[in-house]
């Protein structure tokens, strides 16, 4: 009998035998590295090789698919035809649903303005790129062609200038690339999201690229800003110019560019009319935050927001009350609404099926290379295309000194397949040439037939030499590229559409205007269990006893202004940062504002302390229950954005015990649970200015014992406070003396 041989991998566990699925059920272990490997990597390969990632010709393959098939269907001239007819002619290419492929179409057409120099010219309702609501009709409703602009992708695609493979099941071929005759990959906006990485490439002036393109093949040393002055998007708007972080974007690829919304005051409606808003928002989202702030009462000058896009284009009016200074108030409106936004660069590009993020020299060089190598194929093709005519017309040219003899051996051949060999023989001729006498119609045998063909000859020859030289020089097929970027330029440049603000004009308008805030004196009380008040000190006095939740107790009261920072600290390291005035005025009969739902904390956090500050000077002190301290300057919980929450607000190595903020040295009395007191002086303990910082070694403790408390120190909470202080850090301390035990329990 065989022996059974004992299966350690995989594992398969069976269902029971009456299961009626033949293979149902069957589970095979398997290591999650092996199926990353084997399913998820082919995935992620193929959406950034075949889907989202665009390459140097400026197309992702589903655009390049939609645009050839519709350079095949004769759209290149002509009438329109249904985007239905469009969508399924695509899918010999494209595998994919109608919906993705017209999605694709519309967001390359005229109508949904999401590109500068539109490819397809369409008819009919494609959207807007500006709008959520104003959805596309369907594909049989629409009518489209191909732009004029377009015929510059397609320039001699039939002169062997690019690569061509099999589609999907090998019936058809298509362009692995177009020729494009500019650098597309830089005047039209790009976006896409692949798996690991994505790609987000703005757009420029068609005029300034071909300029920039064409000094660069000059000189490969240009300085691309002083041609290239800043992205030009189709909705317009006013880039934020400043060089620096242009330049940076320029030579690595990634950066951020601010655009502002473009807007006009109606004086006598009392308006503001805002007709042209950043690229990466919408009509519906900025009327919706306008609708949030005025909600929440941060923005109280405004009265109405209305949506009033219409046959002129995007318009949204915003309807102010009487007195409001509409520039002012725009500057506020552009820190707080998406009418002031972020394009983030990152120019993602497949070269050679790597994908690369590279500047804009880079890109340009990249292309340079690829249409010079279009330029030359188209150059050899011809060549070729002009030899063989050249070969051809050399052999017609030796039938030119006897054409009757042609004619005699013709007649006098019995078999139709020895006309071929008895002319080559007869005129000394290769098979070819004899085969492009033979196929001379009768009417043509005359001499002034013969003698207008043969003097192509000369002309030939000539351009035969001058296109071998082309092949010889890269300089020559650089001027041809420069020639056909002038001619493009010329003939498709437009105007920019978006404006320069400079970084001098931002400033005097005041491009950080903050929303002013009246500043009153009030008080502020904040509670162990989270809760806190602010009270104005006439309603302070008229108050009667603080209304607190059963069990709660008041741990800080705060004289201060409503104009002044809150930190608010938790228990678990975090600090969440508000304004005095982001809370209403309240009373001392309720019981106030619960900060943890306020500022929205995590699952879990509980309020601990909070800190009142307008300048972010001094220090804060966090005492630990290992008896070590930390000093850290309060202006490390400065931050430039209005940030809310902060993690790592302190050290996480011990739990916390008492936050302090002092803004100069002071001394502290801290008690452990052995008894022992330490007077500490916190002009002994060094300042840091990270955060996370765990701090010296204050108090020494031994056993299980640990820091319970921590007062700042007054000279009546002990009879002799020298008892109490020290030298040298760490120390133990001292236990209660008789006359202070004695204080201890009177108090």
């Amino acid at each position: 009998m065989p022996k059974k041989i004992k299966r350690t991998s995989p594992v398969i566990e069976k269902l029971p035998e009456n299961a009626h699925i033949a293979g149902a059920g069957l589970v095979e272990s398997q290591r999650i590295t092996d199926t990353l490997e084997t399913n998820y990597m082919p995935y992620a390969m193929s959406v950034i090789m075949s889907r989202a990632i665009p390459e140097i010709d400026g197309f992702k393959p589903s655009q390049r698919k939609l645009l050839y098939t519709m350079y095949k269907m004769g759209l290149l001239t002509g009438g329109r035809t249904k985007s239905a007819n469009i969508v399924g002619s695509t899918m010999k290419l494209n595998p994919h649903g109608d919906a993705a492929i017209y999605d694709t179409m519309v967001r390359l057409s005229r109508g949904y303005q999401s590109l500068l120099h539109p490819y397809v010219d369409s008819k009919g309702n494609f959207g807007r790129a500006y709008s959520t609501d104003m959805e596309y009709a369907a594909s049989r409703y629409t009518e489209a062609k191909l732009d004029p602009i377009a015929a510059e992708l397609f320039r001699d695609i039939d002169r062997d200038t690019v690569d061509f493979a099999d589609n999907y099941d090998s019936t058809m071929k298509e362009p692995t690339l177009l020729p494009v005759g500019f650098p597309s990959i830089l005047v039209n906006r790009n976006v896409g999201i692949a798996v690991g990485m994505a790609s987000s490439i703005c757009s420029f002036n068609l005029g300034e690229v071909c300029e920039t393109a064409i000094a660069l093949m000059k000189d490969p040393e240009h300085d691309i800003g002083s041609s290239l002055k800043a992205p030009d998007f189709p909705g317009g708007g006013r880039v934020v110019y400043r060089r620096e972080e242009l330049d940076k974007i320029y030579e690595t690829g990634r950066g951020g560019i601010k655009i502002r919304s473009v807007y006009t005051y109606d004086k006598a409606a009392n308006c503001i009319d805002v007709t042209q808003i950043p690229p990466t928002t919408t009509v519906e989202a900025i009327i919706g935050k306008l609708t949030e702030l005025v909600k929440t009462g941060k923005v109280r000058e405004i009265s109405d927001v209305r949506n009033e896009i219409g046959l002129d284009g995007l318009k949204i009016t915003i309807d102010l009350k009487r007195g409001v200074d509409p520039d002012k108030l725009m500057n506020r409106l552009f820190t707080m609404t998406p009418l002031q936004d972020t394009f983030s660069c990152n120019f993602n590009i497949l070269i050679a099926g790597v994908p690369r993020v590279m500047g804009v020299r880079q890109i340009l060089e990249e292309w340079t290379a690829f249409r010079m190598e279009c330029v030359r194929r188209r150059v050899h093709f011809d060549l070729g295309k002009a030899k063989d005519k050249l070969h051809l017309l050399q052999g017609l040219a030796k039938i030119l000194l006897d054409i009757d003899k042609a004619i005699r051996i013709i007649r006098a051949t019995d078999e139709e397949s020895e006309v071929i060999p008895n002319l080559m023989i007869g005129f000394g001729i290769d098979e070819t040439q004899a085969e492009y006498v033979a196929e001379i119609r009768l009417r043509h045998l005359n001499r002034e037939y013969i003698l207008k063909r043969t003097e192509e000859i000369g002309k030939l020859e000539k351009d035969i030499a001058e296109m071998e030289s082309i092949l010889k020089s890269p300089a020559r097929v650089r001027d041809i590229i420069i020639t056909e970027l002038k001619d493009i330029t010329k003939k498709y440049g437009q105007p920019r559409r978006t404006e320069l603000l400079y970084a001098s004009e931002i400033d005097d308008t005041a491009e950080a205007v903050e929303e002013e805030v009246p500043d009153y004196p009030c008080t502020l009380f904040y509670t162990a269990e989270g809760y806190f008040k602010k009270i104005t000190p006439q309603s302070l006095r008229m108050s009667g006893e603080q209304k607190l939740k059963e069990g709660d107790r008041i741990l800080q009261t705060v004289e201060t202004s409503n104009g002044k920072d809150l930190l608010f600290f938790t228990a678990q390291g975090t600090v969440y940062k508000a304004k005095a005035s982001d809370f209403g005025d309240t009373k001392a009969s309720v019981m106030g504002d619960f900060v943890a739902g306020k500022l929205g904390f995590e699952e879990g956090e509980t309020a601990f302390h909070m800190v009142v500050t307008a300048d972010y000077s001094g220090y804060l002190l966090f005492f630990f229950e290992n008896g070590k301290t930390a000093k850290v300057e309060l202006s490390a919980y400065a931050t430039k954005t209005n940030r809310r929450r902060l993690l790592g607000a302190y050290s996480d190595k011990s739990p916390i015990v008492a936050i302090r903020h002092i803004t100069e040295d002071q001394e502290f009395m801290l008690t452990a649970t052995s008894g022992r007191r330490l007077l500490v002086h916190t002009g002994a303990i060094t300042a840091k200015s990270t955060r996370s910082t765990i701090g010296v070694q204050v108090m020494t403790l031994k056993g299980n014992h640990r820091l319970v408390s921590v007062e700042p120190f007054t000279e009546d909470m002990v009879a002799k406070p020298n008892r109490y202080r020290t030298k040298t850090l760490p120390a133990a301390g001292a236990m209660l003396s008789a006359e202070d035990v004695g204080e201890q329990l009177t108090l």
